[in-house]
């Protein structure tokens, strides 16, 4: 089920849209009508708060899911850092499927400690 959010945003567009046909048609009164209908449906559901659904606690502690990714042939992995305070990088070994947890933002260079494989190295330019 969508949220109001949703709800209103996306009804905002379509009267934006179907008020930008009827002025093509020239039928000014109903496209006039429906198009400002469609800016302040609009702009209701951009000022409704969004609910992600999500503690914050829960946003902190997210990690990606421990699957392993398609053998491309060459070593994949997924690095995930966070923006906010305390800063912390997840690193999925894509081989394995191991995930780790460091803190601080992505290492230099990276070996993964569950297969032991070799995933990047960052060179200084």
């Amino acid at each position: 089920m969508r949220n109001p959010r949703e709800n209103f945003i996306l009804s905002g567009a379509v009267c934006i849209v179907f008020g930008a046909f009827f002025t093509v048609a020239e039928i000014y009164l109903l496209a006039g009508t429906i198009g400002i209908s469609g800016v302040a449906l609009f702009i209701i559901g951009m000022s409704i708060k969004s609910d992600l659904g999500l503690s914050k606690k829960e946003i902190r502690e997210w990690l990606p899911s421990s699957e392993g990714m398609p053998d491309a042939g060459r070593v994949m992995y997924r690095v995930d850092t966070t923006i906010d305070k305390p800063i912390t990088t997840s690193i999925l070994c894509g081989a394995c499927a191991h995930i780790e947890v460091v803190k601080g933002k992505r290492p230099q260079t990276y070996t993964c400690v569950s297969c032991e494989r070799f995933l990047w190295l960052d060179e200084e330019e």
